[in-house]
């Protein structure tokens, strides 16, 4: 437990951080990956020389490579491709197998890390899966570690604690614990934007068009792990990417603390919580979850960060300062599947634009472009009167708010017109090519 000094000041109270990368994978994974293999063991669902089969963004599987290594276990990991290729290379020294999947899939798409990891495991004799995302040792680990730890290192004043969310167990296991010895203590869950788990705790709504690509890796999910218990946490807040990165570069800077992305995050959220929140009194604990070792060609890489836009001396704009110099002006138009093709050419005629999102309810369906709608009309004149959704071409991709104008530019292209992009209040705006020029002669 460190107590956060510089990074801290003008905070009332006390701001503590529970660093996680003293257990021997660097990481808090280590201890429910423990747990998990030694549960499976006790139940007879794991044999001598089986494998292991998971579903990681990297710290779970360095825990389970580590277990397997003591234990004479085989592994094998599938991996979204947005991972540092660190992780994937730590994961390989250790003896495991890396397995890369997509990360623009939908959860139960056949490609998505989720879906491969379980197909292997019904492939393979001797196998085990042990899904960190719905496995109760996961939390159980946590509420028998992580909770009782922090509480007697604060001698019981902890009043707040602050995770990531993730696969939901170093938070919810660890909340769980506290609140049961100080039914009083505030849990706030650390969320980024891209991730459905803000919404749905103050909603109950799981809203798809929450999800879209962002870059933090670690927390964050675009599914609802059962491991999860939204009644134990009191809070969301959501972080950008950038403000992640830029907060693990402080803590190393002021603090002495080589942490990951992730850790960033927890702590610009944990501050933000605190600056109106936190009295004079209280005591914060904020889980790091692990090393910045992970993270040496992304976030501790100057490069990296100039070119997408989070550090100040950068080659390129973003998509937020685009969205920003429109100063709320641009209001999303779109057309719905049943309007016809003879409404949407008039709306595009009328507000001279080339593309537009096709929606239904909420969620963005399809897209309708001028030269589509040309060359279909020339082949089918008649065509005008036929709805919207018989000739739609698919829905634009979202990105993420601080994506640099090389990344966009590099994604327009035939087949994708213009992008969407969600703000901080999650509105939806349009980006196009002609708006990533008239950025780049600015």
């Amino acid at each position: 437990m460190v107590r956060l000094n510089k990074v801290a000041k003008g905070i009332s109270g006390s701001v503590l951080a529970k660093v996680e990368y003293f257990n021997p994978g660097n990481s808090t994974k280590d201890r429910m990956a423990l747990k998990m293999i030694e549960d499976a063991e006790k139940a007879g669902l794991l044999k001598p020389g089986g494998t292991i089969i998971e579903g990681t963004s990297g710290n779970t599987g360095m825990g389970l490579a580590l277990t397997a290594v003591a234990k004479g276990y085989k592994c094998i990991f599938t991996m979204a491709d947005k991972q540092s290729q660190e992780k994937i290379n730590i994961l390989r020294a250790v003896g495991a197998e890396v397995i890369v999947c997509p990360t623009n899939v939908e959860p139960d798409d056949p490609r998505s890390y989720y879906s491969v990891a379980r197909k292997l495991n019904k492939e393979i004799p001797n196998s085990i899966y042990p899904n960190q995302y719905d496995n109760p040792s996961n939390a159980k680990a946590h509420f028998e570690t992580t909770g009782p730890e922090i509480w007697n290192q604060t001698a019981g004043k902890i009043t707040h604690y602050v995770a990531t969310v993730g696969t939901g167990g170093s938070m919810c296991g660890t909340a769980r614990y506290l609140k049961q010895q100080n039914p009083e203590l505030i849990a706030v869950g650390i969320d980024t934007y891209g991730s459905v788990f803000k919404k749905y705790k103050e909603t109950g709504i799981f809203d798809k068009n929450e999800i879209y690509p962002y870059l933090t890796e670690g927390f964050g999910e675009d599914i609802l792990p059962q491991n999860v218990n939204f009644e134990v946490i009191d809070q969301f807040i959501k972080v950008t990417d950038k403000d992640g990165a830029i907060a693990a570069r402080r803590l190393a800077r002021e603090e002495g603390l080589f942490v990951g992305w992730s850790s960033g995050s927890a702590l610009h959220g944990a501050l933000e919580y605190a600056k109106d929140n936190l009295k004079k009194d209280d005591v914060m604990v904020i889980l790091l979850p692990d090393h910045g070792t992970r993270y040496l060609n992304k976030v501790y890489n100057d490069m990296w960060m100039k070119d997408h836009g989070f550090l100040e001396e950068r080659a390129y704009g973003t998509a937020r300062e685009i969205i920003a110099r429109r100063n709320g002006k641009d209001s999303l138009l779109t057309v719905t599947k049943s309007s016809t093709i003879g409404e949407a050419i008039r709306i595009m005629n009328q507000e001279g634009v080339d593309q537009m999102p096709v929606v239904e309810g909420s969620e963005f369906v399809g897209s309708v472009t001028t030269a589509a709608l040309v060359e279909k009309i020339i082949h089918d004149p008649t065509i005008k009167n036929k709805a919207v959704a018989e000739i739609m071409d698919k829905p634009m991709q979202v990105v993420a708010l601080d994506s640099t104008l090389d990344v966009l530019s590099s994604m327009l292209n035939k087949s994708n017109k213009a992008l969407l992009v969600r703000d901080e209040q999650e509105n939806a705006h349009i980006i196009t090519q002609h708006d990533i020029l008239k950025a780049m002669t600015m």
